[in-house]
């Protein structure tokens, strides 16, 4: 067991790890009422069978459908009578619960999810009905050419299976059948490379006491490592039939876990992160080409990828894309002194913020964990943020300038895309 403490708040980070691998990673506050768990099961899309795309999202319903001794409605009631507010997503390598309410209920919630990771009854009768909400979500991406045009971006940049969309496809999701479903279950919600995450106001001796009750006796299992290929990456346009078009453009970065990473973020903030960002002062608000543009960097464990985006008008599309990589490759000049001091006032801001949300912080501790195997204080990474200054980021420009892109358009008609500027 160990412990980190934050000399300037009266929180202090303490970490514990299971026999069975599970870590358990806390930070108490008694300033607070409630209390906060992200729970990261080591079950993501990337291990869904090819011909079974969206298996891990179904699961993610299925196992919330009665667990323990309660069936579905009794699970979703009992949740409800705690007053947890709760979320599950599926990401690349895990899926994720969280759930907040308060602290005098942490215990009586962390049972119920060691019920629902452990012991989900996966009711073959509701299966159908399990499978129809994961089929609503993929069809509701043919409203929102946005996301389908954001998913075929991360599909074309990223090696197979890490660019794969975390809905999977129609044609998978129709084959699962249930056995397939435990099986996967079985062999993918374990233990070892879990990670729970606890922020807000619980004592860390009780909680480790509690934790070791609830899932020191579950047991442990290997699976294979997943091997990576390289996408095919087909045409770099989608027909669409619309005025508008949806442009995206990706570049490669590095991942959280590497040491220049929070200078890469810093320079991924000067181009996106407000009003008076690169992409949103020069390509929206001087030209007026597009309605929106972004760009956000997206990291994986070993991989990481800056994704931009823009959404305009067919006439004004291409104009659009040429100015929108153009100030990508205006980046590699460096950054300006007004504009990292605006940066750095949003991210002390986010970090004011995230202090005071006890479900936003048992997330980044759970995060922080699975990608540095440790966990930073909030005034660690405060410190982080004073010390950054404009030569570090333009020395990291310099070595890492924006380059290798990749292309996904979505529209009426093809873009001629700009060429590699070496």
């Amino acid at each position: 067991m160990t412990a980190t403490t934050d000399k300037k708040l009266p929180h202090t980070i303490f970490s514990h790890r299971l026999a069975n691998g599970m870590s358990l990673v806390g930070e108490p506050n008694n300033s607070v009422q409630s209390a906060a768990i992200t729970l990261l099961v080591p079950c993501g899309y990337s291990a869904d069978p090819v011909d079974r795309l969206g298996l891990a999202s179904v699961l993610c319903d299925m196992v919330l459908r009665g667990a323990g001794s309660r069936d579905s409605r009794a699970l979703i009631n009992d949740l409800e009578v705690l007053g947890v507010e709760r979320g599950e997503s599926v990401g690349a390598t895990q899926t994720s619960f969280s759930a907040a309410t308060l602290a005098d209920s942490l215990y009586e919630m962390l049972a119920i999810y060691s019920d629902i990771v452990r012991r989900p009854h996966l009711p073959g009768d509701q299966l159908d009905a399990g499978k129809s909400v994961c089929l609503q979500e993929i069809y509701s991406i043919d409203d929102e050419p946005s996301q389908r045009l954001m998913i075929e971006l991360r599909r074309r940049t990223y090696p197979e299976p890490w660019g794969r969309s975390s809905h999977g496809s129609e044609a998978g999701i129709a084959a699962i059948s249930s056995p397939q479903l435990t099986e996967h279950w079985s062999h993918y919600y374990r233990p070892n490379s879990a990670i729970l995450g606890v922020a807000g106001n619980f004592e860390w001796e009780q909680l480790v006491d509690h934790v070791e009750e609830l899932f020191g006796d579950w047991q442990v299992n290997d699976v294979p490592m997943i091997v990576e290929k390289q996408a095919d990456m087909g045409a770099p346009h989608l027909e669409y039939d619309s005025n508008q078009c949806h442009i995206g453009i990706a570049y490669p970065s590095v991942p959280y876990r590497d040491p220049d990473y929070l200078r890469a973020w810093a320079a991924v903030g000067v181009l996106s992160g407000g009003m008076s960002s690169r992409l949103f002062t020069e390509v929206r608000e001087r030209r007026g080409l597009c309605y929106t543009v972004s760009a956000s960097l997206q990291t994986q464990l070993d991989r990481a990828r800056v994704l931009c985006y823009a959404g305009t008008s067919e006439e004004r599309a291409q104009e659009t894309l040429d100015v929108t990589h153009a100030e990508l490759l205006r980046l590699r000049d460096g950054v300006l002194p007004e504009e990292l001091s605006r940066l750095k006032a949003r991210i002390k801001s986010g970090l004011i913020m995230q202090q005071e949300s006890t479900s936003s912080r048992s997330g980044s501790i759970a995060r922080e964990w699975y990608h540095l195997g440790r966990v930073r204080t909030l005034v660690e990474l405060g410190q982080l943020v004073d010390e950054l200054t404009g030569p570090m980021i333009n020395e990291y420009l310099e070595s890492h300038p924006p380059r290798d892109f990749t292309f996904a358009t979505l529209g009426p008609r093809p873009l001629e895309l700009p060429r590699e500027v070496s």
